[in-house]
């Protein structure tokens, strides 16, 4: 039986398209890298493609919220490790965190907690996950100590001495 990650992870390299004329990675573009490494996790590592779902069943996930905080930039041509984690869940919600890092994880660039309403496109509204979703939810979940997002920045902050 194959091991289910609860944090997968993905590289990435910070391209010259997405960066500001100080050769850092654009404030907007760090969700883009950020949301696209987690779509790209979902499906290697839970079998789920939300475009798929779209097409075939007519649900899928919105995104409800993001909460951001930048922490040290992101260079042209870097290579970054992207790793996220469902931290929470509920019957039509699930609450991510996905953090960027530098290439051997010594440094931590960012961190996002998007909140993914599950969303029937046909009734446009929002919509309950199956028993099989919420299965594998409760198997993927790796919660949080922080109960807020300041808290969980404080936390993952180097501590100055």
């Amino acid at each position: 039986m194959k091991t289910i990650l609860k944090t997968p992870e993905t590289k990435a390299i910070i391209r010259f398209q997405d960066c500001d004329p100080f050769n850092h990675l654009n404030n907007a573009e760090y969700l883009n890298y950020m949301i696209n490494a987690r779509e790209d996790q979902i499906i290697e590592h839970y079998g789920l493609d939300l475009f798929k779902m779209a097409q075939t069943q007519g649900v899928s996930w919105v995104v409800g919220t993001n909460q951001i905080a930048y922490l040290k930039p992101a260079l042209l041509m870097e290579h970054v490790l992207i790793d996220s984690q469902l931290f929470s869940f509920s019957e039509n919600e699930l609450n991510v965190e996905i953090r960027m890092w530098n290439h051997n994880k010594t440094e931590l660039k960012a961190v996002l907690w998007s909140s993914f309403v599950h969303f029937n496109l046909l009734k446009q509204k929002r919509w309950n996950h199956t028993e099989q979703y919420m299965e594998l939810f409760k198997s993927i979940v790796n919660p949080l100590d922080a109960k807020s997002f300041n808290e969980r920045i404080s936390e993952l902050k180097p501590k100055k001495v």
